[in-house]
């Protein structure tokens, strides 16, 4: 089988495609036969080095899969062979087959293909979680979105909208602007040089929650923007830089900034994880989600999906097919 190997950590250039044997499966383990492999920002980060945990060389990135049963081992009872599942792996998701516990398997529902899936895992996750557990979003509420055509900035515009709320969605051009719309968002915001001005106008008495996977000057920006009792979820950094924040703007405006680290929580909170899952999956089958697949890659293609996504190029999910 083919297989993804970080042997360094280095840019994603020096990523090895190697064939490898089929994994031994253990107790209470099952093998699949991986049919989508989600790609997502960490993954580029964690193969050089970047990324809040340094796994140990040599080591094959990749936490989203997807596909079908082939071996179970022994003592397993709640998946068969030739079942559909989906999973978060700790690591090691980029190869044809992967093995994992039993346990971590999710049935896939009739009607979410196996694409879509990856996406409903770490990108709908992340901002499900965002929005309930951590904002705890009410309907009617307000919510701005930074990095709106992004995987976890699609899937929040779409959740706040199954949640009730209305949404504002920013993004760097008009064509991704275009893909907010058509997911959801209510009103359009380009980030450009205009950026403060409109997000002021935009918000009226303030947002009462602000999604951001951003960072840098966005945070600088939008965080002056919260409503009374405001919530500002920090995601993650793509802009590349840390923004610090001025306090006093938490205390004048009885607001609060709070951290969003979907890995942890499904550890930490496993039974909320679990229920989270379904009701995503549920909203998938009524049509209130519906992840957008920006590009599919082959697995010898992981550099240019990789780059893509570090590089801000894609608009939605992107998904390496094995």
């Amino acid at each position: 089988m083919k297989q993804v190997v970080c042997e360094e950590f280095a840019p994603v250039e020096e990523l090895k495609v190697i064939d490898a044997p089929s994994p031994e499966v253990g107790p209470g383990e099952v093998r699949v036969k991986n049919e989508a492999v989600g790609v997502n920002f960490p993954d580029g980060l964690l193969v050089q080095g970047k990324y809040q945990a340094r796994p140990p060389r040599p080591f094959t990135p990749g936490i989203e899969v997807a596909g079908v049963v082939n071996a179970v081992g022994e003592g397993v009872t709640n998946v068969k062979v030739g079942d559909r599942v989906a999973a978060i792996m700790p690591i090691g998701g980029y190869a044809e087959e992967v093995v994992f516990p039993a346990m971590i398997a999710q049935p896939l529902p009739d009607g979410v293909p196996t694409d879509d899936a990856t996406a409903l895992l770490c990108a709908y996750g992340t901002s499900h979680h965002g929005l309930k557990q951590r904002a705890n979003l009410q309907a009617g509420e307000s919510v701005l979105v930074l990095g709106a055509a992004g995987s976890t900035g699609i899937a929040a515009i779409e959740i706040a909208k199954a949640m009730g709320a209305t949404v504002t969605a920013v993004a760097s051009t008009q064509e991704k602007l275009d893909i907010a719309k058509a997911h959801g968002a209510d009103t359009l915001i380009l980030n450009d040089e205009n950026l403060a001005e409109n997000v002021k106008e935009a918000a009226g008495k303030g947002f009462d929650v602000i999604y951001d996977p951003i960072g840098g000057d966005a945070f600088d920006i939008c965080v002056r923007r919260l409503a009374w009792n405001g919530r500002y979820l920090v995601v993650g950094f793509a802009a590349g830089r840390i923004p610090e924040l001025p306090v006093n703007l938490l205390l004048v405006k009885g607001s609060c900034v709070m951290g969003v680290f979907w890995g942890t929580f499904t550890q930490k909170q496993p039974k909320d994880y679990i229920a989270n899952q379904a009701e995503l999956f549920q909203w998938y089958l009524e049509g209130k989600v519906k992840p957008h697949i920006h590009k599919v890659y082959p697995m010898d293609n992981v550099h240019d999906a990789l780059n893509d996504v570090l590089q801000r190029k894609v608009a939605g999910k992107v998904v390496l097919k094995p």
